[in-house]
């Protein structure tokens, strides 16, 4: 099934055909129709002009093409009658897969795929130089074993800084810059090596500065949720951050935290970091490392969720097995139900709250329902314990009197190793004793 979309005359010239397709054996948790939707949004925010689209039901991706040869012609037909300079997939092409589709289409049409746009759009976000070296990680990773003289176009140096060479919109993958028309695979390699070793020593940093929260024993909440779910919006209203807010995919990626003051009298620090969205690259899952540990070493999640969206739970999904992939699923959670404002029925943010436990229903834009979720972070931060057995080493004396001091101690052995103690502590606390807990 084919179907055309009416000219957007107010985006770049650059325009784009989209291609979707439906794997017998594959589980998505979108329908196809929802992920061409969701490309479509990423396309935008990556500057493209979305013209047309079509997809293909298959057993098995072709070979050489990924889809089948009649397919290959169709949309080529399209992309010659749409004057479309982009063809764009719905799904990560495999390099035998780029490179002869690129042979077919020729030089003057550009294939990108789902991954593709992606790193465009966070090398497009990423303000900070620990953002800007995790998208340059990601893109050459990516870019390496695709290299070939079709894809040097990704490759132009213009503008001599990391992740801001030239964009889809005229250029192609933003590449991370300073580099050769015809690059070097060797010079790659070390490229990366260089980029591991530097992002390795933030991620030493982040781990200092969270050793200091924890010594400050303040919790710390991360904000978790499907791309362009609200959070940065919620942050900003409960905190007044001054983070970048839009309606569009990826508005944000560096991490930004806040002091926000809880009911009765308690402070938490808050913390917003990279969305999530299905398919996400797992070169950007690696390369993002430091930055979602922050979300595996928090005292609580607040998982943001935008309640009007026609697939709510299955974005919630997708939340759920990236927080699976980093290690923070067993993490305790709230959830926000966001954007009730633009519900036409209050009984559907209602009926939603059965769906999720310890869920407020809110307006992060309006600010209803702040205090029920303050209240609710507040409760599982600083009321609610969870059971725990650790085994303390003698020489952690202070989390020993920690424990003594704010948890519930059912039994207590001295062994040769350390003391180990079975009991209950706070939610915000598990983070900082989960190293030395023991299962069972």
């Amino acid at each position: 099934m084919t179907k055309r979309m009416p000219e957007n005359t107010t985006r770049p010239p650059e325009r784009a055909f989209m291609v979707g397709v439906e794997l017998h054996h594959q589980k998505n948790l979108l329908t196809l129709e929802e992920s061409l939707n969701e490309l479509a949004l990423l396309a935008n925010t990556a500057g493209l002009n979305v013209v047309g689209e079509t997809y293909q039901k298959l057993v098995q991706p072709n070979v050489q093409t990924f889809i089948g040869p009649g397919k290959v012609e169709e949309v080529r037909a399209l992309v010659e009658e749409l004057q479309a300079e982009v063809v764009l997939f719905d799904e990560e092409l495999s390099p035998r897969h780029q490179r002869e589709l690129e042979r077919i289409f020729g030089d003057e049409i550009k294939i990108l795929d789902r991954t593709a746009l992606i790193l465009d759009i966070f090398a497009q976000h990423a303000h900070t130089s620990e953002g800007a070296l995790q998208v340059e990680l990601a893109q050459y990773e990516y870019r390496l074993p695709r290299l070939t003289r079709a894809w040097t176009h990704l490759a132009r140096q213009a503008g001599g800084g990391a992740g801001r060479s030239g964009s889809v919109g005229g250029v192609g993958l933003r590449g991370p810059g300073e580099t050769q028309l015809e690059v070097d695979r060797r010079d790659i390699r070390r490229r990366i090596a260089n980029l591991h070793t530097r992002l390795e020593k933030v991620r030493e940093q982040r781990q200092q500065h969270r050793a200091q929260r924890k010594r400050s024993r303040l919790p710390v909440v991360s904000l978790v949720g499907y791309t362009n779910a609200g959070k940065s919006t919620l942050l900003n209203h409960l905190s007044d951050a001054g983070v970048y807010v839009a309606d569009q995919l990826f508005a944000t990626l560096d991490p930004t935290t806040r002091r926000v003051e809880l009911p009765g009298g308690n402070t938490a620090l808050f913390t917003d970091t990279v969305g999530f969205i299905q398919k996400l690259p797992t070169a950007l899952v690696a390369a993002f490392r430091a930055t979602l540990e922050e979300i595996a070493e928090a005292d609580l999640l607040l998982h943001v969720v935008d309640v009007t969206h026609s697939n709510a739970q299955a974005q919630a999904n997708a939340v759920y097995q990236t927080l699976k992939e980093i290690e923070a699923d067993s993490l305790p959670v709230v959830t926000a139900l966001n954007k009730i404002d633009r519900l036409a029925d209050p009984e559907a943010a209602r009926a939603a709250l059965a769906a999720y436990p310890n869920s407020v229903a809110i307006s992060a834009l309006r600010g209803d329902g702040m205090d029920d979720l303050l209240q609710k972070i507040n409760d599982r931060l600083y009321e609610a314990s969870m059971p725990v057995t650790v085994r303390l080493p003698y020489a952690e004396g202070s989390l020993i009197t920690l424990f003594h001091e704010q948890g519930q101690v059912s039994q207590s052995e001295h062994t040769p190793e350390g003391v180990v103690i079975q009991g209950r502590l706070p939610g915000r606390l598990l983070a900082t004793f989960r190293p030395f807990q023991r299962k069972g």
